[in-house]
Formats: C-alpha cells, sequence, structure tokens
C-alpha cells in the first residue's frame, strides 16, 4: 500500500526564508551611536609635581651626661613639651658640690695672697725712690705678685672647672621641644656621655623631606628650558596632605636641596619646612607633597573618562571629517583638575569622543549629541 504524500509547503517556505537570509538580501545598517565630545583648546594650568614625603624633626637631639654619678630625680614628664633649660635628669650631686666648695675656696685664698702681693708693691714702690729700700726688695715683691697672679688664674680655673661639673649634674633641655621616654630609670648609675638619657625633637617647625627620581628632575628640566614650565620666582611653595587625605593647614616652604643624587636610588632629596603648631604632623609620617606655584604652558586637558586603555596604551577617540571616529594614541601624563594633561597624541581644535565610547567603533560614523552634563569638560577644553 503506497504511503500517503505529506505537504511540501512548509519546506518551500523555509527555503525562502534561508534564500534571504544566506543573501537574497542585505542586513539592515545599525545606526551610528550617540557621543558627547569635547574640543581641545591649549591652555595654562597649574602643574602638578606629586611625590611621597617623610616627616622630620627640625632639630633633633640625644640628651646625655657629662658626668658618672646616679640618677635622683627625673622631674620631666615622658612624651611631653618641655621649653628650653627644663630640667630633665638630675644626678646625684654630693661630691661634685663638695669639690665646687673646695676649688671655690682655694681660688678665694689665691686672691687674697694676690691682693697682698699688690699692695706690698704698691708700698715698696715709691719707698725705692727714696733709698729706704733696695731694687731687689722690689723685685722681689714684684715676682711675688706674678706669681699670686698665676696661682689666682689656676684656682679659679679650677673652680669654675667644678663649677661646671656642679651645674652639669643637673641636666636640662638645649631647645624647647618634644622629650621622649627615658632611656634609664631612677636610680641607675650614668657612665658619661656614651649614655643616652632620652632624646629631644623640635617638631615646630617640622621638616618634610621628598626625593623625586632623576628621570622626574631631568624631564623637569627639559620642559622647564623649552618653557613648557613656568617656575615662580623666590622660593616654591609645599603643601602637605596626611594619609586620610586631608591637607596639614599650613602651607610649606622649599629649604633644601641635596648637592647630589642618592646612588642607590637615583634621586635627588628635597626639603620642606612648615609650621606644626598643633604637633599634627610627626617625624617619621608618611604624607603626599605637591609642589605648588609651577604653570604648565598651552597644555591640553581632557576629560579622565575619555582616555581608554588598550593593548598600545592610552588612547582617545576623535571625531574626524565626516563625523567618523577613530583612535588616536596619546601619551597621558598627569591628572589635573579632574582632567588628564596629554602630552602628545593631540593637537587644539581636535574633538574628543568623551561619552558613549562603549559603543564606537573606529572607522565607523558616530552622532554627536550634547553632553548630559556642562561639568564633563575639564578647564581648556570646550563641549
Amino acid at each position: 500500500m503506497p504511503f500517503p504524500k505529506r505537504p511540501t509547503r512548509s519546506f518551500a517556505m523555509f527555503g525562502v526564508a534561508f534564500a534571504a537570509a544566506c543573501g537574497g538580501s542585505e542586513a539592515p545598517q545599525l545606526p551610528p551611536p550617540n557621543v558627547t565630545i569635547v574640543t581641545t583648546a591649549a591652555t595654562d594650568i597649574p602643574a602638578s609635581v606629586e611625590l611621597v614625603g617623610q616627616g622630620a624633626a627640625s632639630k633633633f637631639i640625644e640628651v646625655r651626661s657629662q658626668l658618672n654619678g646616679v640618677i635622683v630625680a627625673r622631674p620631666y614628664r615622658e612624651g611631653s613639651d618641655v621649653d628650653k633649660g627644663e630640667l630633665l635628669f638630675q644626678l646625684d650631686p654630693t661630691v661634685y658640690e663638695a669639690t665646687y666648695r673646695s676649688a671655690k675656696a682655694a681660688a678665694e685664698n689665691a686672691r687674697a695672697r694676690l691682693d697682698n702681693a699688690q699692695r706690698t708693691l704698691k708700698r715698696l714702690t715709691p719707698l725705692l725712690a727714696e733709698g729706704a729700700v733696695s731694687q731687689k726688695d722690689v723685685d722681689d715683691a714684684t715676682t711675688e705678685v706674678q706669681q699670686a697672679q698665676a696661682s689666682y688664674a689656676e684656682a679659679q680655673a679650677n673652680a669654675d672647672r667644678a663649677e661646671k661639673d656642679f651645674n652639669d649634674t643637673n641636666i636640662r633641655a638645649e631647645i624647647p621641644g618634644r622629650v621622649g621616654r627615658a632611656l634609664l630609670p631612677l636610680g641607675a648609675r650614668v657612665t658619661g656621655p656614651a649614655d643616652i638619657l632620652t632624646d629631644l625633637q623640635q617638631i615646630d617647625p617640622i621638616y618634610v623631606y621628598f626625593s623625586p627620581s632623576d628621570r622626574d628632575l631631568l624631564r623637569t628640566r627639559r620642559e622647564r628650558e623649552e618653557g613648557k614650565l613656568i617656575f615662580p620666582r623666590g622660593r616654591l611653595q609645599v603643601e602637605v596632605r596626611l594619609s586620610d587625605g586631608t591637607a596639614l593647614p599650613a602651607k610649606g616652604q622649599l629649604d633644601f636641596a641635596d648637592l647630589s643624587l642618592d646612588s642607590r636610588t637615583g634621586t635627588q632629596q628635597y626639603r620642606a619646612e612648615f609650621r606644626n603648631p598643633d604637633r599634627i604632623l610627626l617625624p617619621g609620617q608618611f604624607v603626599r607633597v605637591r609642589i605648588l606655584g609651577i604653570t604648565r604652558r598651552g597644555a591640553l586637558l581632557v576629560p579622565q573618562r575619555a582616555v581608554l586603555q588598550g593593548l598600545a596604551g592610552a588612547f582617545v577617540y576623535v571625531v574626524t571629517e565626516g563625523d567618523t571616529a577613530r583612535a588616536r594614541t596619546v601619551t597621558a601624563t598627569s591628572w589635573e583638575g579632574g582632567g588628564w594633561v596629554i602630552e602628545s597624541g593631540l593637537n587644539p581644535g581636535e574633538r574628543v569622543i568623551v561619552d558613549g565610547t562603549q559603543r564606537v567603533i573606529a572607522g565607523q560614523p558616530v552622532r554627536i549629541v550634547t553632553a548630559a552634563d556642562s561639568a564633563s569638560a575639564p578647564a581648556g577644553a570646550t563641549p
């Protein structure tokens, strides 16, 4: 029995659809993506020079004793601020006081002998003219005065030295500043200058050290010679930001640059001085250092989101003739005011795509629309 024939209409419709899909007609073109742009323009902007710095005391003293002795008092509070001349440690003064009194008495005795010799010479001198005394008597009296003067000078020197030793039993702060913890306790014996009792640091003013690399220094010097960087007259001002992003209230001044590079790191050390009355910045603290007052002339600035990263590095999309998007490799050196400073790859007057880059295809047309926010363009770039 023959099988009935099945309808062939569905196969015919499938063939028509397949033929249309395989080239019977072209696929519809997608509309150009909407993008926003900025037009680049050369402008003068503050040049950002940021480095990592570290705080350091403007004065640092290791407190030591010049004498041997037992510590009998430590009147200061560890970690507190002290004034110049404030008592920090006291050694047992008994022996040194006795030595000073003895030396002082010896000096007074020598002074009395000198006074007596001078009176004798004064009395004999006029008698020589009258022939009442001999020349030898006057000469002997003169010699006695000279010997008494030498003895008094020696005794007075001994007394001065003994007085200094007696005074040095009171170990005082040589500078105003913050004093550290005591390294020797009460009752400990100090053997002399070899023993460190504590340290004293002056942190108002305070220093911040930072070290730009040789490469950065050479680039800065070259750009300054080319007129791209303009430096102010006088000392450069420096701003410091702490680890939480807050700025130190007072701005500092650059006051020192090392004469040579560090051969181990290839950097040159610089120093800025800051007022620090509230002790916000401490020695050893790491900060962000920003040098102020330098102007970058004729810079091209584009919004940060316009700069993309590819396999070949940073690039942007520019709109060329016929509103066609083209990829352009650029060199973005620093970030200023929400935008990248473009050192090379762009010229003034070019149109750079800011928004809509994810839908852009290089070589394809785009549709330029008005930016949603007028603040999207940094200084020197117009939407």
